[in-house]
């Protein structure tokens, strides 16, 4: 893990297009800024922790439980 003393204001740049900015600081806070391309997820930890468990649990209940292809039908267009 990188460690870096930052003031206010002061940014860090990682790799050509994020860049993280300390924005406030108080006694038990620090506000910082991302800016990132859009197709870079920026989630919080306990969110990012939240969504694997999901995945989890759905892949497992997937694998438990596998759907019957052979029930789906396919609607095909009627070309005139």
């Amino acid at each position: 893990m990188l460690i870096l003393s930052r003031k206010k204001n002061e940014k860090i740049r990682i790799g050509s297009d994020i860049v993280v900015q300390v924005l406030s600081i108080s006694d038990t806070q620090v506000k910082i800024g991302i800016d990132a391309p859009m197709y870079v997820k920026i989630l919080r930890n306990k969110i990012y922790e939240d969504v694997k468990q999901q995945t989890i649990e759905a892949t497992q209940k997937s694998i438990e439980k596998p759907v019957d292809l052979s029930k789906l039908t396919i609607n095909k267009i009627k070309k005139d």
